[in-house]
């Protein structure tokens, strides 16, 4: 079967009972050999559909007499598929969408239903002809948001809190466009001039990110990632930019002893040796074995020697207390800032999950600020954008640790464009074109405690 249509079909039924969007797709991609357009396609189809589904229910919900959720599931996917092409696939015609969509109707047990998706998909067509907006919108602004964008209500509310109405509009767009792929070059191995002369002869564009001295930016498909020049030779790792700037806040110096609480899958913490230039004990703590042995592989790969492992959950390690010069929390979380890469995260995340999130977050905060020597720093990082993951964990713990303070980085660090005058860096999305995230640095007083 080489029908990309078909196996996105495939793959968006898998999700509805409950598989991840990426699992779905890669064990689809995994059965067959199919042309890079048609791989790009079948990616696109599966991750536009789960993104979109709240916009795509509304449309189905305005234009059948029967509403989506009543609609047999395999069915709204169908059509979830067409409409999505005809919508937000301007290269594909119209009637390529529509023949192809009541094509699947055939082929998957709904011969007796193909008048009703060409009628409703040739519905959509004619209002979209006809207005600006072929969806009809509710006025609450938070309603509107959710619907045209696809979020949930709660998630809009969220950033409607802390942005005005064209701000957070701006940032729904934003995660729903395709993600990028920056590139952390590794210096010991290499220089980011030789990296991007060996991706250009490959026929891969790159632009250098704003202060990033590390990061590379490719533009374009680029196909497998591991194929590219210098994936095995350990000149790169696979990091957003954002989060290549934990590294730098938490200034890690040769020599030192570093822990990672939360490590795996280590792209942080190989960032951490990188910028150590190699010399020092980092302890990459996790407590899902499977995701640390990536981290080895990747430090392997990398040619880094400074890393060990430790199996566990960060708040039950006492074998750490008073030892670490810095401590690097880059917290379990909702994952709010990089809603653009799991077409998925917004349907699984929810207020509950959230605040069940923050609890966790305050007890590793609590437990592994106890790792740290006197006098040593501790950086507290998320992905997300929640105030109750991020701002709330920090004030609380504050409050509780007295021998805690804010060390804000120094004014030249990389760009005050994410300082707060509160002394925490956060990134938006739609302001600085990465990965949404927060992160703080914190040091211990020398005062025993």
């Amino acid at each position: 079967m080489t029908n990309p249509r078909q196996i996105a079909f495939n793959a968006l039924r898998d999700v509805h009972k409950g598989a991840y969007a990426d699992v779905a797709l890669n064990r689809a991609l995994q059965k067959v050999t199919l042309p890079n357009h048609d791989r790009r396609l079948l990616t696109e189809l599966v991750y536009g559909s789960v993104r979109r589904q709240r916009t795509l229910d509304a449309l189905i919900d305005q234009l059948a007499t029967k509403k989506s959720h009543q609609q047999p599931k395999d069915l709204r996917s169908i059509l979830h598929l067409g409409l999505y092409q005809l919508r937000y696939q301007e290269r594909i015609p119209a009637s390529a969408a529509v023949n192809t969509t009541v094509q699947l109707a055939k082929e998957n047990g709904f011969s007796g239903l193909t008048g009703f998706v060409n009628g409703l998909l040739r519905q959509y067509i004619r209002l979209a002809e006809k207005l600006p907006e072929p969806l009809k919108l509710p006025e609450n602004p938070v309603e509107r948001l959710g619907i045209l964008h696809s979020f949930p209500d709660w998630i809009i509310q969220v950033w409607l809190d802390q942005l005005d109405l064209v701000e957070t509009e701006n940032l729904c767009d934003w995660m729903n466009q395709t993600p990028t792929i920056d590139l952390r070059i590794n210096p010991l191995r290499t220089s980011i001039e030789e990296v991007e002369t060996a991706l250009e002869s490959a026929g891969i564009l790159t632009r250098r990110v704003n202060n990033c001295p590390q990061a590379l930016r490719l533009i374009g498909s680029t196909g497998a990632i591991q194929n590219l020049p210098g994936f095995n030779e350990g000149w790169w790792s696979v990091q957003d930019a954002s989060a290549q700037l934990v590294g730098y806040l938490l200034h890690p110096q040769a020599g030192e002893v570093v822990i990672d609480a939360c490590a795996a899958p280590g792209g942080k913490t190989t960032h951490i040796a990188e910028l150590m230039g190699d010399e020092g004990e980092i302890w990459a703590c996790d407590r899902t074995a499977s995701r640390l042995r990536k981290l080895k592989e990747n430090a392997q790969r990398l040619h880094l020697q400074s890393i060990q492992i430790c199996t566990g959950d960060s708040r039950n390690l006492p074998q750490f207390n008073h030892r670490g010069d810095r401590l690097l929390l880059d917290a379990p979380c909702s994952g709010l800032g990089t809603l653009h890469r799991h077409a998925d995260a917004r349907w699984r995340q929810t207020l509950e999950s959230v605040q069940e999130l923050s609890i966790l977050q305050t007890e590793l905060i609590s437990q592994t600020s106890q790792f740290v020597k006197p006098g040593g720093v501790l950086v507290y990082a998320t992905c997300t954008l929640h105030p109750a993951e991020n701002e709330g964990v920090i004030s609380t713990f504050l409050a509780n640790h007295p021998q805690w303070q804010i060390y804000p980085p120094s004014a030249d660090f990389l760009d005050s464009a994410y300082s707060t005058p509160q002394g925490w860096l956060k990134v938006w999305p739609h302001r600085q074109n990465m990965d949404g995230f927060f992160m703080v640095r914190l040091r211990k007083t020398n005062d025993s405690e």
